[in-house]
């Protein structure tokens, strides 16, 4: 399931995920929650004042993964990684950090109270320019991280992330 929070020209999407990873020395199974911070494209107004008007979040800038491998099991936190900076909405590397994992709600908390430093580090123009979308994410985060902590719980119940991703299409 795929939620997304808006706020001005950021927006955060929430996904429960299923990874095969293809590496056989790293592989193994991956399930958890995908956290990204997107930039919202402006588009132009459509139709009357009462239509339905698009929300494109198409460009991917952060990204947190709190994922745990299917044969260690829930709550191993084995797998939890970011990436601080992503180019053409693919990631780098992926990071592991001590904080995220001994806290992973309280550590994403820090990381989206000001979204501004992240857009830096993904190297976005004018990264000031999203000043007062940063504020309304920042005032509206327990929203978010209460989004997160639900589908992880959701994903450690066996409820979501069934599925592994494949490449291609789905409807």
């Amino acid at each position: 399931m795929l939620r997304v929070f808006c706020f001005g020209g950021l927006g955060v999407t929430v996904e429960d995920v299923f990874l095969i990873d293809p590496d056989p020395v790293r592989g193994g199974r991956e399930r958890g929650v995908r956290v990204e911070l997107r930039l919202l494209d402006p588009e132009p107004w459509r139709g009357s004042i009462n239509a339905s008007q698009r929300v494109v979040a198409d460009r991917a800038v952060w990204r947190a993964d709190f994922l745990e491998t299917a044969a260690n099991g829930p709550g191993t936190k084995d797998r939890m990684h970011h990436h601080p900076g992503m180019a053409d909405n693919e990631p780098g590397r992926r990071v592991f950090s001590e904080d995220l994992t001994a806290d992973p709600i309280g550590w994403l908390e820090s990381q989206l109270a000001d979204a501004v430093p992240l857009l830096e580090a993904a190297e976005v123009d004018s990264p000031e320019d999203y000043r007062a979308s940063a504020d309304a994410l920042r005032e509206n985060l327990d929203e978010v991280v209460t989004s997160v902590s639900t589908v992880l719980d959701r994903v450690r119940a066996g409820d979501l992330a069934k599925t592994a991703v494949a490449p291609g299409p789905s409807r």
